[in-house]
């Protein structure tokens, strides 16, 4: 395992370039998020391992998500904490190239497109999952998506015109962008908050939530049946992400302090990584390297790991 320090400001989620194998950038707010700046960080990684900080972009408020554009090799779109989406250009120093600011309350998740790639979805603590493309000065699209905090929203890898979300209120909702008045599926996923989901990247219909309740529930959006419940982190689950390789592993983060891989055929954790010393907020796969997993935490660290031979592959 190798780290990068983000202090004095710790990491909120990571994303990988999907233009470049080994750039990466984490989303870093101040104080845990509670007040206080944030920042950007573009980041690299070698042959070894080793983490490398190749650009900073500093915000008056603390980033809790990011977004790397699928047009633009060098754009990045951040969710901030005082409502606005700010948009980066890493070959443009110092300020945003562009700023969105119609949430009335934090951003807290942002997901590109990889079907269409001309569009990116925001959600919002003020309950609501905005559709918006980089070049319109505002949002082509408004969901009212929940009663209370949307914490992610994340856009089909199979079908262009379907976003999934989840919120505060335990549901976990399907949508068709083409006809937004309603969700197309609602599913009663949890009693408690769902503060993450992620779509199956390998079967279209399948996607898994994390959250209060500290299981992971794999779900058939087509039967709205859970097949899936991983179980055995101690707190709340901050962030899931299925493998972009391997169908049938999944990996997460939780306020236990560790982050943990899966097998969801085995229903049990292939790997439990324990070298964090806070919560853990977020996590990414590599896009391009099947075995390198990269998790953020309160800490102030940004870890990179290997799992080839964690693994067993």
């Amino acid at each position: 395992m190798n780290f990068i320090s983000t202090a004095p400001l710790a990491g909120y989620n990571i994303g990988y370039s999907p233009f470049h194998r080994s750039r990466l950038a984490v989303a870093c707010a101040a104080n845990y998020g509670l007040v206080g700046n944030g920042r950007l960080l573009e980041l690299s990684y070698n042959q070894q391992g080793d983490l490398f900080t190749h650009n900073t972009f500093d915000t008056q408020d603390g980033l809790f998500d990011l977004a790397w554009s699928e047009i633009h090799e060098n754009q990045i779109v951040t969710a901030v904490g005082d409502g606005s989406i700010r948009l980066f250009d890493t070959q443009v120093k110092q300020y945003p190239i562009r700023v969105w600011h119609e949430h009335s309350r934090e951003v807290f998740s942002l997901d590109w497109s990889t079907i269409d790639k001309l569009h990116f979805a925001s959600a919002s603590w003020d309950g609501t999952v905005k559709i918006w493309t980089p070049d319109n000065t505002n949002s082509l699209l408004t969901l009212k998506a929940h009663n209370g905090c949307v914490y992610n929203a994340n856009f089909s890898p199979h079908q262009p015109a379907t976003l999934a979300t989840c919120g505060s209120d335990g549901q976990l909702l399907i949508w068709d962008l083409r006809t937004p008045q309603a969700p197309v599926k609602s599913i009663k996923a949890s009693s408690t908050e769902i503060l993450s989901l992620d779509w199956n990247k390998y079967t279209h219909n399948t996607l898994a939530t994390g959250g209060v309740d500290k299981s992971i529930r794999s779900w058939d959006i087509r039967s709205s049946g859970c097949f899936s419940n991983l179980n055995g982190h101690d707190y709340a689950i901050r962030r899931v992400q299925h493998s972009p390789h391997t169908p049938n592993l999944i990996a997460s983060a939780s306020y236990d302090m560790t982050a943990r891989v899966w097998d969801i055929n085995k229903n049990a954790a292939a790997f439990i990584h324990d070298k964090h010393t806070e919560f853990v907020m977020g996590l990414a796969w590599s896009l391009f390297d099947p075995f390198v997993l990269t998790t953020c935490s309160w800490d102030n660290k940004t870890h990179l790991i290997n799992l080839k031979d964690k693994l067993g592959r």
